[in-house]
């Protein structure tokens, strides 16, 4: 029961990690051509998983791959995001 809760609880911040990074790319970044570079979603994901580390270290709940699959999702929200940009301003 345990794990179910601690799979639950990562999907769900990684979920919202996802939309977050997706709606802030689109919304304001959409200027910004450093976002819609294709190394963008890796340094973005890395930056989220490494701070998420220490949030994860101190919770003993939350297992370590937890961070590393919220900077995944923080990944593919700045990738989705940049797309979805470059489609509203090209007019697609």
């Amino acid at each position: 029961m345990l794990e179910f809760l601690m799979a639950a609880g990562t999907g769900a911040v990684t979920l919202v990690g996802y939309l977050k990074a997706r709606h802030f790319v689109r919304d304001r970044l959409r200027f910004v051509d450093a976002a819609h570079r294709p190394i963008a979603p890796i340094i973005a994901g890395s930056a989220a998983a490494v701070i998420a580390a220490p949030v994860v270290w101190l919770l003993p709940i939350i297992t370590a791959p937890a961070a590393l699959i919220f900077g995944v999702g923080v990944g593919w929200g700045v990738h989705h995001g940049s797309r979805d940009a470059r489609k509203r301003l090209s007019g697609g």
